[in-house]
């Protein structure tokens, strides 16, 4: 009979397919097919980025309804509800040319993403309570999960696109589709094995002391602004050098390996810290990793440099803001301080990628509109490093 510890880490691998679908396959793979579908329809730099910026307006939609229905419906049955329906939202991706519906399903896909990624976090988070290191390691390995998704379309779509030109990019959402649904069963049943939060009723819950909590809320919407910009641009950014399709897809690869091995980097980090330490710290590294292909054009060694050090350090800010919440929040208000924070991280998206876009069509290259997001990852990571622990005695290692 298996061991409570080796349930429970499969309970972590099981909940980390959520943020696979919601974020590696539905969110940012679009970056490996914005190129051609820019190409294929005709759209600009601007265009191209409002299709994310429509996903993060979902994001934020999803974040605002999951805020106001975690504590009475549960986290279980949001994530339940989100997993199963992006493959849907996916397929209808791969329907419509037209740049207005297209909207319209990454709009869903968004509201899909974010109630499981707030409710995920907060279930991930309820697992080895009392053990800090295990319970950061647990919570970082299931915003990992991103990872897999990443590894899983960066494998298959450069080589499609390579082979079959700009037109299969309907395709492409297809793969994106049936990878999507292969993880609902697994993701399902990880759910009904994890323990929920405890629930209570909001006008109850905890009041967040939003107030003292300022530096990591602007520091996380600054995080939110420029990292996405990165994951929407940087194979446009790779086309314009003329990259061959082998090396953007071992880029991408490079990305989602880096999620993956990031929880066991940064783990002692994000464990000991109750304070903004950790997001200023992954601010800074993506901001420096989407400055360096910038600052050396054309450069192989700087690019691959960038997609490490990039795929290394993003997701670890959502894990830090969630792990912030868990140490200086009692357990009623996790789910809610992690919606607040969601919502927060949408506002942003949704600035990012069209702001970016529309500086590359002013300026003709996407490099500039990623150097403006480089800037705003440094600025992240001065405000989130003000950031001080809310609670009189922070849960952190050895405490």
């Amino acid at each position: 009979m298996m061991s409570k510890d080796a349930t429970a880490w499969l309970v972590v691998a099981g909940l980390s397919l959520g943020p696979a679908v919601s974020n590696g396959l539905s969110r940012f793979s679009y970056g490996l097919i914005l190129p051609a579908m820019q190409a294929d329809l005709s759209w600009s730099f601007t265009e191209a980025g409002w299709l994310n910026t429509a996903n993060a307006v979902g994001y934020l939609l999803g974040a605002v309804s999951t805020l106001a229905l975690i504590d009475r419906v549960g986290p279980r049955r949001i994530l339940s509800i989100g997993v199963a329906a992006t493959p849907v939202a996916l397929v209808g991706s791969a329907v419509f040319a037209d740049l207005w519906m297209q909207s319209v399903f990454r709009v869903a896909a968004g509201i899909a993403g974010a109630g499981i990624f707030i409710s995920g976090g907060a279930m991930a988070a309820t697992l080895f309570r009392g053990e800090p290191t295990r319970n950061a390691l647990a919570i970082s390995l299931y915003f990992g999960g991103g990872g897999l998704g990443m590894i899983a379309s960066g494998a298959v779509l450069p080589v499609l696109f390579d082979r079959y030109g700009v037109g299969a990019w309907p395709t492409a959402w297809l793969i994106l589709a049936g990878l999507s649904a292969l993880a609902v069963w697994p993701a399902l049943r990880a759910a009904r094995e994890c323990p929920e939060p405890a629930r209570v009723h909001f006008l109850v819950a905890q009041r967040l002391p939003v107030m003292r909590m300022i530096p990591a809320v602007l520091g996380y919407f600054l995080f939110a602004v420029g990292y996405i910009v990165y994951l929407t641009f940087l194979v446009a950014l790779m086309h314009e050098g003329a990259t061959r399709a082998g090396l953007i897809a071992a880029c991408w690869t490079l990305l989602g390996l880096g999620v993956i091995a990031a929880p066991f980097a940064w783990r002692d980090v994000v464990a000991r810290s109750a304070g903004g330490g950790p997001l200023a710290l992954a601010c800074l590294a993506t901001g420096a990793a989407t400055l360096l292909p910038i600052g050396l054009p054309g450069s192989v060694p700087a690019l691959v440099a960038s997609v490490v050090i990039f795929g290394l350090s993003f997701f670890i800010a959502p894990t830090a803001v969630t792990s912030f919440a868990r140490k200086n929040l009692d357990q009623s208000a996790w789910g809610r301080a992690v919606g607040m924070f969601t919502a927060v991280f949408a506002l942003g998206q949704i600035l990012g990628p069209v702001l970016a876009g529309s500086v590359s069509d002013l300026t003709g290259s996407v490099a500039h509109g990623m150097g403006a997001a480089g800037l705003v990852l440094i600025t992240g990571a001065a405000l989130a490093a003000l950031q001080c622990p809310l609670a009189t005695r922070p849960i952190v290692e050895g405490a």
